[in-house]
């Protein structure tokens, strides 16, 4: 398979070579353990909302500017991958050794994702060291929850991010679509659907519906379903959602939707970058 065979892991590890020489990469990295070190020592788990105290607080804190933060990192750092290489002729000189499209594309896909998702989650594991030193109660549902929205989330917007790289014909070209549509499921979450349910008076139950086929709205209540089992941060929409479906339900699908959904549109990403010539 060309997921786990030599020539992708092969790619995975030079790729991973090739991000920890990268500034970015450790800029990115300790922006985050510094974001976690502020909150600790302005004391933000000693605050409490809604009877959250603690590392609760601090996770759901984290969670919350994770949610803005990474999603347009993961796509401004990604899209450009396939289509930069190809530009700057790291993608020819690559393929001259026997190493096939898809073992590229999966080794620059799994590389991507561990060097994304490792430094968010060495940051909350920080967090959780320091709450065992303090004699902190450690939520591990939320710490296990939180951990598995992050994956999600980065998976679908890696998916997102490869699939627009293989089409794209130039960096500005992807740049420019990638930041559409994260401004468009930004504007999808609230203000683009309150707008429509105003205007046209369409039902609720439809837009409610239409939201969550947002990745971004999904991973949003995902992570304010422990911290509010209520959801009464959302409103009206809570009785909705809560009604349909049990927590747990949802906590499943907030989990498997942005993996299932990315997964797919790596699949197509790796299925155009096969059969077109982008060399």
């Amino acid at each position: 398979m060309a997921l786990i065979n030599k020539g992708t892991r092969q790619i995975f590890w030079a790729d991973i070579r090739q991000n920890l020489r990268s500034k970015s990469f450790w800029a990115y990295t300790i922006f985050f353990a510094l974001f976690v070190a502020t909150m600790i020592l302005t004391g933000i788990t000693e605050s409490q909302v809604i009877g959250f105290v603690g590392l609760s607080r601090l996770m759901v804190t984290y969670m919350q500017v994770s949610m803005v933060i990474l999603p347009i990192y993961v796509l401004i750092s990604t899209v450009r991958s396939l289509v930069g290489d190809k530009e700057n002729g790291v993608l020819e000189y690559t393929l001259s050794v026997p190493i096939s499209f898809s073992q590229y594309f999966w080794g620059k896909f799994l590389s991507r994702f561990v060097v994304i998702y490792l430094p968010v989650v060495v940051a909350m594991l920080g967090a959780i060291v320091w709450g065992s030193f303090k004699h902190l109660d450690i939520p591990w549902d939320l710490f296990f929850l939180y951990t598995g929205l992050l994956a999600a989330m980065i998976f679908f917007f890696l998916g997102l991010s490869m699939y627009l790289s293989s089409r794209s014909r130039s960096q500005e070209n992807a740049l420019g679509i990638s930041f559409m549509i994260w401004i468009f499921l930004v504007a999808f979450m609230d203000i683009l659907l309150i707008g429509l349910m105003l205007k046209w008076r369409i039902n609720p139950e439809a837009v409610i519906i239409a939201s969550l086929f947002n990745p971004l709205q999904v991973f949003r209540t995902g992570s304010l379903i422990l911290f509010d089992p209520k959801l009464t941060v959302l409103g009206p929409v809570s009785y909705y959602i809560l009604d349909t479906v049990s927590r747990t339900t949802f906590i499943i699908f907030s989990l498997l939707y942005p993996t299932i959904l990315g997964f797919v549109f790596a699949l197509l990403g790796n299925r155009y970058f096969n059969r077109h010539d982008v060399v």
